[in-house]
């Protein structure tokens, strides 16, 4: 198929936004292709069009803005088996392994990407492959934080949790104590997004790991890595969220099998009253839940360990194989420049894809008045990247399975899950070489 006649099925059959004209650097006027995991027709894909004109404006340009969320991966390997790669790609940062490891992205000379020198160092760590070297520019960052219903927290009487025994104490008295007073008993405490597809219940679990000092896997110098998924700290994350699964019962009906967009609309339809996430949801939560009726906690540290959550965001991947390097170039720079990052940040709407910003002349105050984003800002400075393995992804879906495994079925033994999954990531890192 044509990347012409490619392009007019995924525009028929997933509603993909468009922006300018052309279809990257094959086409006939050579615009810039670029890709974004949002939904078609989302706030956030508008706000990447935004983006794109405004480049389009500044450079002369001409771009393109394809907005995909289901199966974006798969996709991208559709496109890479045809050798017709976008021409950019704005992608989740655990993602650069994966990309890197099949030769489609290429290297970027930090020290000649204007404006470089200005993003934080931090964000260049999600930048970085097992080789060392760069494969991304830093766009966008996050960190991980509570968002509370408060006005339940009122409503039982409870202060905002200072230890995982406060968290656990409040799920609960959200769970036991009907916070929003109708009679029955039809709330959680925490809504979990437990499922195992894109690996979220490894995702979501990685918060509380991390907070309690635990890890997956470790460096050991060199380039090389060791499963640490057993150590004593990640087990001791894993079986207090599994108590939460199975004797407590604080968790909302459901959870093992959810991803983030049910589980989105299970705290905006009231179900539960604690969701761990990151700040991507905040101005969409203050429209459909109430800005009253909401807060941002931080996620207290664990027993054995923290502070720390996961860090992740977004990187822009210049694509191999684009013969438009130059203006790759130009756009990766556009979008991490001051003016870029602000059209990314969409100040308080809903739409951000710019979460954090990573150029540090960005001052985040000054662009959103809610206080509560910095909360999440507070949080990223001990925040934890998924480490430079030459893969991330099948070491994230094989802990996602098994941590799924142990909070579906409340008779499995949480360690002895914990040892068998060490030996299978040991086993991943030794088949990516990188043990």
């Amino acid at each position: 198929m044509s990347r012409r006649l490619l392009g007019v099925a995924l525009t028929a059959t997933l509603a993909v936004t468009l922006t300018g004209c052309g279809s990257g650097g094959s086409s006939s006027d050579n615009a810039l292709e670029i890709w974004i995991r949002q939904a078609p027709d989302s706030d956030s894909a508008k706000t990447a069009v935004k983006l794109a004109d405004a480049f389009t404006k500044a450079s002369g340009v001409k771009t393109k803005v394809v907005a995909l969320f289901d199966d974006f991966e798969t996709k991208l390997n559709q496109q890479a088996a045809q050798k017709k790669l976008p021409d950019i790609v704005i992608n989740d940062t655990a993602q650069l392994g994966n990309m890197h490891s099949q030769g489609w992205l290429r290297e970027v000379d930090k020290a000649a990407l204007a404006g470089g020198d200005k993003l934080s160092e931090r964000a260049w760590v999600a930048a970085t492959g097992s080789d060392g070297k760069f494969y991304a520019a830093p766009f966008s960052a996050q960190a991980f934080a509570l968002i509370v219903r408060k006005d339940w927290r009122e409503k039982v009487g409870l202060e905002p949790p200072k230890t995982w025994d406060d968290l656990a104490k409040l799920a609960q008295a959200f769970t036991e104590k009907d916070p929003d007073g109708n009679g029955q008993a039809d709330t959680a405490g925490f809504v979990i997004p437990a499922g195992t597809k894109r690996g979220y219940a490894s995702w979501y679990a990685s918060s509380l790991i991390y907070s309690n000092g635990g890890d997956f896997i470790k460096s050991t110098g060199g380039g090389h890595f060791q499963s640490t998924v057993n150590d004593p700290k990640t087990v001791e994350a894993v079986q207090y969220l599994q108590d939460q699964f199975c004797k407590t019962k604080t968790v909302n009906p459901g959870a093992v099998s959810n991803d983030t967009t049910v589980t989105h609309e299970v705290f905006e339809k009231g179900q539960g009253g604690i969701y761990l996430v990151g700040p991507y949801v905040l101005a969409r939560f203050v429209k459909s839940v109430g800005t009253d009726k909401i807060e941002v906690l931080p996620l207290p540290k664990g027993p054995s360990g923290g502070p720390g959550t996961l860090g992740e965001g977004e990187n822009v991947y210049m694509m191999a194989g684009s013969d438009q390097q130059d203006a790759q170039k130009k756009f990766a720079e556009f979008a991490i420049s001051p003016e870029g990052q602000r059209i990314g940040m969409n100040k308080d709407a809903n739409g951000a894809i710019v979460r954090l910003p990573v150029n540090t002349q960005v001052d985040m105050a000054a662009e959103r008045q809610d206080p509560r984003w910095k909360v999440f800002q507070d949080a990223y400075a001990n925040a934890v990247y998924a480490p430079p393995v030459p893969n991330w992804a099948p070491i994230r879906q094989d802990s996602a399975d098994s941590i799924n495994a142990v909070w579906a079925d409340c008779s499995s033994n949480v360690k002895a899950a914990m040892d068998q999954l060490n030996t299978k990531l040991t086993q991943e890192l030794q088949s990516q070489k990188a043990s």
